[in-house]
């Protein structure tokens, strides 16, 4: 397994959360415009147009915010190195096989779970240890496998590489 520098990973992984953070602060501030217009002024109790964009206004806002905290969260993770001898945990890179010999390279962050990155040219997908593959994740070591119930479906998988 090539290892990937994980202080590049982090960053890119907060530069995406950043772009997202600024498309939904520009959707709230469209959202908190449609709701304080003066043609979205409700003539009767049935017309909730001004309601109803201070809701999604409020609602992209609080995500933004969510944002910012797992952006801290990124920031403050302490990136070690791992051995194959290591027991999975956050800032893990682990390299995982399916049944169907399927590849996929996986990292264990404190946020921002089921974001897919394209590092050093690998796809690399973040969980955290809230998912179910990162509750089976956490404490196994390179050599373990485990059976993982996705959709119905059992998948088993072999931990290839950690680093």
């Amino acid at each position: 397994m090539i290892c990937i520098n994980k202080q590049e990973l982090r960053e890119l992984i907060i530069q995406q959360l950043k772009k997202d953070q600024r498309l939904l602060l520009q959707a709230a501030s469209t959202a908190h415009a449609a709701a304080t217009h003066a043609e979205n002024v409700p003539d009767s109790k049935y017309e909730t147009l001004s309601v109803e964009a201070s809701y999604i206004a409020q609602g992209q806002a609080n995500r933004a915010q969510e944002i910012s905290l797992a952006i801290d969260r990124l920031r403050s993770l302490e990136l070690k190195d791992f051995t194959p001898d290591s027991s999975i945990r956050l800032g893990a890179l682990v390299l995982l096989e399916d049944g169907e010999s399927q590849q996929r390279l996986i990292f264990l962050g404190p946020a921002a779970g089921g974001m897919k990155l394209n590092c050093a040219g690998t796809e690399i997908m973040l969980i955290t240890p809230e998912s179910p593959l990162g509750r089976e994740l956490l404490g196994k070591k390179c050599g373990d496998d485990f059976a993982l119930r996705l959709a119905g479906a059992l998948r088993e998988y072999e931990i290839l590489a950690l680093c």
